[in-house]
């Protein structure tokens, strides 16, 4: 059973709180950013231990704030708060996508407040330009996929929501799955706080320039947790990632796309269950 609190502050900050076992709390941070964290509820609200699941600032029903801080150090004040919130010292900190730039950033800035580091569907390293060259399904996929930012009638918050549903079959690699993420993005609160600094080029990435090294002198465990199909984040620095963090470990599903929690939730799940049982 999930409960909700706003935790008070500039801005208050909404996380839904599923309570379980308060030795281990899982802290999970969305994507989007202009999402919330609904679409990561399940299956994390199959485990044990508690799991705290914030909208970030802006987002979903958390606060909005003025376009500037938008800013990743803003988002790290933030968790802190929320941690204070729920009186925990120390918690494993889960980040997808976008929010797996954000949970590096936390782990890195705040290490005192974190037990080990998932980062799913993300990754540590920049992405090159070329990381994609010659995955020919990867084009064609790509290629049949509205753009709705060309269009005049729609708001940016339309944009986003619109970009989401566009993005499906680049997100989900198993068509058994794709009817049940359907849903979910129909239950996602979209927004477009973020899509405005970002398409003006003020957005500051959440994206640590030495992260990996960061990480490794921290001396925390990380996994890695990919799909082998993910069209977003590519699976080929899964390994040169590992090279230059000792402590780190990779899990990669393969028959998984972006979406990894959705597309084998059950092997997803195992891998976050080993790990929090470290």
């Amino acid at each position: 059973m999930w409960s909700e609190r706003l935790v008070p502050g500039t801005p208050e900050i909404f996380v839904a709180c599923r309570e379980g076992n308060a030795d281990r709390t899982l802290l999970a941070i969305h994507g989007g950013p202009d999402w919330d964290h609904s679409y990561l509820r399940d299956p994390l609200e199959r485990l044990d231990c508690r799991v705290l699941l914030p909208d970030l600032r802006g987002c979903g029903r958390s606060g909005r704030v003025p376009e500037a801080e938008y800013h990743p150090d803003g988002m790290m004040r933030d968790l802190v708060r929320v941690l204070d919130s729920f009186g925990v010292e120390r918690a494993d900190v889960l980040g997808h996508s976008y929010g797996g730039m954000v949970a590096q950033r936390f782990a890195i800035t705040h290490p005192t407040r974190v037990h080990g580091l998932i980062v799913s569907g993300s990754s540590v390293l920049p992405v090159p330009p070329d990381a994609f060259a010659g995955w020919t399904e990867r084009e064609e996929i790509l290629a049949r996929q509205e753009n709705p930012w060309q269009r005049e009638d729609l708001s940016p918050e339309e944009c986003v929501r619109a970009e989401a549903f566009a993005a499906v079959h680049a997100n989900v690699r198993r068509p058994e799955a794709v009817p049940g993420y359907l849903r979910r993005l129909e239950e996602i609160r979209f927004g477009a706080q973020y899509a405005r600094p970002f398409l003006a080029g003020t957005l500051v990435s959440p994206r640590l320039p030495d992260a990996a090294q960061r990480i490794a002198e921290i001396g925390i465990p990380v996994l890695l947790l990919h799909g082998r199909q993910d069209m977003t984040f590519p699976v080929d620095l899964i390994d040169p990632t590992l090279a230059l963090i000792p402590r780190a470990r990779a899990v990669v599903l393969e028959d998984a796309g972006h979406m990894v929690h959705v597309d084998e939730p059950d092997g997803y799940l195992d891998a976050v269950r080993e790990f929090l049982a470290r």
